[in-house]
C-alpha cells in the first residue's frame, strides 16, 4: 500500500509526474513577479551611502533642533529608492551629532569616510561643524556639500586666497554671505528712525573674523556710523566694556554675531546696565535662530531682530520630500509639539541639493562624476534656487538669500507665545513680507 502510494504516475506522453507538473506550473505562474522582484533586488544592491553631520546638542544645538524630523521625512520619502536614469538606488543616510565640537566633527567625518564608506557627505551649520567636516572630505577625496555659514568663512577660512584659483576639488558650499547679511540689515534698519549709530560685536572666531573685514565698510557706505569695541573670545562672561562704549557713543542699533549662550549673557547685562532702553534695533545673528532660545530671554526677546535663511512662509517645495515649507513647519510642530525653527528649511535644502546632484551625476557612485555634478548644479530647494554656475565663486560656492526678520508677540489664539515675521525680502522678492519692523525698545 505504501509502495503504491509513492509510485510515480505518468502525466502525458513525456512521462512527467503530476507532482513535477504542478511544481513546474506554479513556478511558471510566478515568473513575472519573480522577474520583477529580481529586477528590484538587482537595483537595491546599488546603495548610495550619504553621511550627514550637524550640531544637535551642545551650544549650537538649536541649529539641529529640527534635524530628527528632517531625517525622518527624507527616509520616509526615500523608502522606495531614488530613481537616477533607468536605475533605482537605495539611499542609506548615516547621521551623526557633532555635539557642537569641531574636533568631534572632524573625527565623525573621518569615521563616516573610512568605516561607513560614504559616497556623499552633507553637513550643516556654522564653521565649528562645517569646516572640519569639509576639510576631512577634501583630504579623502569624498564629495561634500554644506550650508548654513557665511561662505567667506567657509572659503577663505579654509585657506583659499583672493584672486587665486579655488584649492578645493571635492567640497562645495551654498549659503549666505556678506552681501546677503548687509542687504537684509540695511534694508530693515532704514525702516526705523535712528541716529544711525551701530555698535558691532564680532568675536575672535571664524564667523566674526570673516565679517569684520567687510560689514563695517558696507554700513559706513550706507550712511551708518560704526562703533567697534574690537574682537573678544567666545565664552566671554563680562561684556561691561562693550556695553559702556555703546552707551557712551549712544548707539541705537546693536549688531551682534555671537554664539547663543554668549548673546543671552550680553543681552541680560545690557538690560541691567540700561543699554536696552535706548536700543531701537537689537540684532542677533548666529544666536536668535530658535523660538525656544528667544522665549528663554523673556521680555528681552520680544522685538529682537535677526536674519533668516528660511521661514515657513517661503513659497518653495522640497524635491526630496515633495513637501511645501508650510507643510514641513506644520509637520514638525505636530510631531514634536515644539515651535519650528528657521533651520528646518536649511537642513532640508542640503538634502534637496544633494539628491538632485546624485541624479545629475549619471553614475552617482563615481565620485569624480558626482563632484562635477555638484559644481554645475542648478536646483530649486526648500530655501530657493541653488545655482553653482553663478555667484561669488562659480562652481564652488553658491549663495542663497537672507531675509530680515523679527520676533514679535504672537497673534491672539496662537498656540505659541512668539512668531518670527518677515519684515523685508530684498534677497528674494518671491518670498512674502509677513510683518512690519517694530522698535526693540517700544
Amino acid at each position: 500500500m505504501s509502495e503504491q502510494k509513492n509510485k510515480t504516475v505518468p502525466v502525458g506522453a513525456g512521462g512527467v509526474s503530476r507532482r513535477s507538473f504542478l511544481a513546474a506550473s506554479a513556478t511558471a505562474a510566478m515568473l513575472p513577479s519573480a522577474t520583477m522582484r529580481n529586477a528590484w533586488a538587482a537595483d537595491s544592491e546599488a546603495v548610495i551611502r550619504v553621511g550627514f553631520v550637524s550640531p544637535r546638542t551642545g551650544n549650537l544645538g538649536f541649529f539641529g533642533q529640527c534635524d530628527g524630523y528632517v531625517l525622518d521625512e527624507c527616509r520616509k520619502a526615500l523608502k522606495s529608492g531614488w530613481r537616477i536614469g533607468d536605475k533605482t538606488y537605495r539611499i542609506e543616510i548615516i547621521d551623526r551629532d557633532s555635539q557642537s565640537d569641531p574636533a568631534r566633527a572632524a573625527q565623525l567625518a573621518k569615521g563616516l569616510i573610512s568605516s561607513e564608506k560614504v559616497d556623499l557627505m552633507l553637513v550643516t551649520s556654522t564653521p565649528e561643524v562645517v569646516n572640519p567636516v569639509a576639510d576631512a572630505c577634501e583630504a579623502a577625496g569624498v564629495p561634500c556639500l554644506s550650508t548654513v555659514m557665511p561662505w567667506e568663512a567657509w572659503y577663505f577660512g579654509r585657506g583659499a586666497k583672493p584672486g587665486q584659483p579655488s584649492p578645493f576639488k571635492w567640497t562645495y558650499h551654498f549659503s549666505f554671505g556678506g552681501a546677503q547679511f548687509s542687504g537684509a540689515y540695511v534694508s530693515r534698519w532704514k525702516m526705523i528712525p535712528t541716529n544711525m549709530k551701530v555698535g558691532v560685536m564680532y568675536p575672535n572666531d571664524a564667523d566674526g573674523n570673516a565679517v569684520r573685514g567687510f560689514l563695517p565698510d558696507v554700513f559706513k557706505k550706507a550712511g551708518f556710523t560704526v562703533i567697534d569695541p574690537g574682537p573678544f573670545e567666545d565664552g566671554t562672561t563680562d561684556y561691561s566694556a562693550q556695553i559702556a562704549l555703546f552707551k557712551r557713543e549712544r548707539c541705537e542699533i546693536v549688531n551682534a554675531l555671537v554664539l547663543p549662550p554668549d548673546f543671552a549673557t550680553f543681552l541680560r547685562q545690557a538690560a541691567q546696565q540700561g543699554l536696552t532702553k535706548t536700543t531701537k534695533i537689537m540684532e542677533a545673528a548666529k544666536a536668535g535662530g530658535s523660538p525656544v532660545e528667544i522665549e528663554a530671554l523673556g521680555a528681552l526677546g520680544i522685538n529682537l531682530s535677526n536674519v533668516a535663511p528660511w521661514n515657513r512662509a517661503f513659497p518653495y517645495k522640497s524635491p526630496a520630500t515633495n513637501l511645501t515649507s508650510e507643510q514641513m513647519a506644520d509637520g514638525y510642530e505636530k510631531t514634536s509639539g515644539k515651535q519650528v525653527t528657521q533651520q528646518l528649511g536649511s537642513s532640508m535644502a542640503v538634502f534637496d541639493a544633494g539628491l538632485e546632484a546624485l541624479k545629475a551625476a549619471g553614475n552617482p557612485l563615481d565620485k569624480e562624476a558626482l563632484a562635477k555634478a555638484i559644481s554645475n548644479l542648478k536646483a530649486t530647494t526648500t530655501v530657493g534656487v541653488v545655482d553653482f554656475n553663478t555667484g561669488p565663486m562659480p562652481h564652488v560656492v553658491a549663495t542663497t538669500p537672507l531675509l530680515g526678520c523679527q520676533y514679535q508677540k504672537a497673534k491672539a489664539g496662537s498656540r505659541f507665545k512668539i512668531e518670527q515675521v518677515i519684515c523685508e525680502h530684498e534677497g528674494d522678492p518671491n518670498i512674502p513680507v509677513t510683518g512690519q519692523q517694530l522698535p526693540y525698545n517700544m
